[in-house]
């Protein structure tokens, strides 16, 4: 379950203690003191993923420390990675020290001592961490101390595919149902493992159906960058990924979908949401569906009508006013989690001739902060 925990819940003098005890809970237990008097503030959404677990933290300027004392009082044995979403963050552990900087990652080991420092600016910082057992790992340790506390790329190569799925679980989780969310996790291992071994320059010992796990992954998100393309088909993302139609078939066949079904879903799905956006309501229905690969009016109307029951027009008009949007029929999943989850990427429409570029608007989570400890009832 989805567990929010914000500060703004607590009296100023007790939010130092509070936030060692959200986070000993939703993260590591660490010592905490806040740099700015004035501006204690900090947020924790919790969001367990069957063998790992994700958290989204943004907080004032503090220092936060790991010593010997809580190791021995507790130590999970987990590594940890936090991925830079905003502000500067010092990391000292393993006798490395670094500055981490927004679209970088870090990891962190549990059983090791760890100071962690933002800098001292009236800003939020934030990250999205990741947690995950040791043992899961099949990686060496003497490896895997070398990264620690070394700044990592998540804004380009597999770094950045690993930073899209862990935000697109972020947007997404509470959209996904139980079973979902365990196998989300899964793949988040998979892919965490394969960016480990990258940048161990190892191999990552990957089992065959994991390494397909990961290519489903790349897959996925390559689809979601070009869903813009009226061009883009299965062939397209084989080739892309120098693998046969065949083959890609086989991947998407074990997410229990097709790679033709993934795409048209992704299309329908943006689709949808600006249907309903009401900044957009004055954009021709023809125009939305245009922008995300339907470039025919009929071939839009066809597609969504098959799958919501209605035309895209009085989709619009019965969100528009407040009615319930129809039933969808029932269709399968992929394993991973859904197809918005596992690829959550930004998007950037490919404007073509007498197209209408639409602006890409954002969607947040729904469910607000609940008081500390408490479970928000999302997920």
């Amino acid at each position: 379950m989805r567990r929010v925990a914000d500060l703004d819940e607590v009296p100023r003098a007790e939010r130092a203690s509070a936030w060692e005890a959200i986070i000993a809970r939703g993260a590591l237990p660490m010592s905490c003191r806040f740099l700015i008097p004035d501006n204690c503030r900090a947020r924790l959404v919790s969001m367990p993923l069957g063998g790992v677990a994700l958290a989204e933290a943004s907080y004032s300027a503090l220092v936060a420390e790991r010593g010997p004392r809580l190791i021995r009082r507790d130590d999970p044995e987990l590594y940890e990675i936090a991925v830079v979403v905003a502000g500067d963050q010092g990391i000292e552990q393993a006798r490395q020290r670094a500055l981490v900087r927004r679209g970088e990652m870090v990891l962190h080991d549990s059983s090791l001592p760890l100071t962690a420092r933002t800098a001292v600016t009236a800003g939020m910082s934030g990250a999205l961490i990741l947690q995950f057992p040791k043992q899961l790992v099949r990686l060496p340790e003497s490896r895997m101390r070398e990264l620690l506390a070394v700044p990592l790329p998540a804004s380009s190569g597999v770094g950045k595919l690993l930073a899209t799925l862990l935000r697109g679980l972020v947007e997404e989780y509470t959209e996904l149902s139980s079973r979902d969310l365990v196998r989300a996790g899964q793949n988040v291992l998979d892919l965490t493992v394969a960016v480990l071994g990258h940048f161990t320059d190892r191999d990552p010992r990957l089992t065959p159906e994991s390494r397909r796990h990961v290519l489903y992954l790349e897959c996925a998100a390559f689809v979601e960058r070009h869903l813009a393309d009226p061009d883009l088909s299965p062939g397209l993302v084989a080739r892309a990924h120098g693998i046969s139609p065949r083959y890609l078939q086989l991947v998407f066949q074990e997410q229990d979908a097709t790679p033709s079904s993934f795409i048209r879903e992704r299309r329908l799905a943006h689709c949808r949401r600006d249907l309903a956006d009401p900044r957009l309501h004055a954009v021709p229905v023809h125009a939305i569906g245009a922008r995300w690969g339907f470039p025919r009016a009929s071939e839009f109307n066809r597609a969504f009508r098959r799958r919501e029951g209605v035309s895209p027009g009085a989709y619009r008009l019965l969100v528009r006013g407040g009615g319930a949007a129809p039933e969808r029929p029932a269709r399968s999943v992929p394993r991973g989690g859904t197809a918005a989850a596992a690829t959550r990427c930004a998007t950037t429409a490919v404007a073509a001739p007498g197209r209408v570029t639409l602006p890409n608007p954002r969607f947040p989570t729904t469910g607000g902060a609940a008081p500390v400890g408490r479970g928000d009832g999302s997920g």
